[in-house]
This record gives structure tokens, sequence and C-alpha cells, in this order.
């Protein structure tokens, strides 16, 4: 079983920026992609982004596209996600996810170990 503990949510004006960071308990994390994704208040939870086990191939919703990045340190089992020019629309509570293989999946059921999320509101 593979513990994922995310940090770095909070309170941010829009246009502003974060940076969540996500850390695994175990050494295998440099096997698999990993992802975050976010659920707001009365809404299913989507995919925002997601990195190989290497790092060299990334994914973004289109929403997120040129705001947000993904980048992971396998050193230190942890991965990240910059989330910069935040918009009200980006309220949620983020959670990390440890994909079954080594792909950037964007679908939900490749995923097979979460986090606890971590809130992010953006206010006006």
């Amino acid at each position: 079983q593979v513990q994922l503990v995310e940090s770095g949510g909070g309170l941010v004006q829009a246009g502003g920026s974060l940076r969540l960071s996500c850390t695994a308990s175990r050494g295998t994390f440099s096997y698999y992609g990993m992802g975050w994704f976010r659920q707001a208040p009365g809404k299913e939870r989507e995919f925002v982004a997601g990195i190989s086990r290497s790092g060299g191939t990334t994914e973004y919703a289109d929403s997120v596209k040129g705001r947000f990045s993904i980048s992971r340190d396998n050193a230190k089992n942890t991965v990240f996600l910059q989330m910069n020019s935040l918009e009200l629309e980006d309220t949620a509570v983020y959670y990390c996810a440890t994909n079954r293989n080594q792909f950037a999946s964007r679908r939900n059921d490749q995923y097979i170990y979460w986090g606890q999320g971590t809130q992010v509101t953006v206010s006006s």
C-alpha cells in the first residue's frame, strides 16, 4: 500500500500562484506515472495533469494547459503541481494519485492509490 500526502493548498487571490506537493511513502514511486485530479463542490472529480514515471511525458486538461505545470523528483518520491494565473474556477480539493503503470494517463480508473486531498480556494 502506498500512502500519498499532499500539501501546499490554501487561499489565494485570482491571478496568483500556488505550488502543490505530494510525497509518497514508498521507494517504488519512480516505477509509476502520477497524476493530479480535483473535485469542486457538487462536481465530479476531474483530471488535471499527469506525468510519466521518467517525467518525460506530461498531459494536461484543456482548462489548465498553459497555466499549470506538473513535475516530479523521483529521488524525493515527490510530485509537484505548479499553478499560475489561478482562476475562481480552479477552486477545488486537489488529489494526487499513483498510476497502475508508468504512463501519464488521463483516465481516473488507471489510478490505484489516492491521497487525502488539499483544498485550494481562489478568491476574487
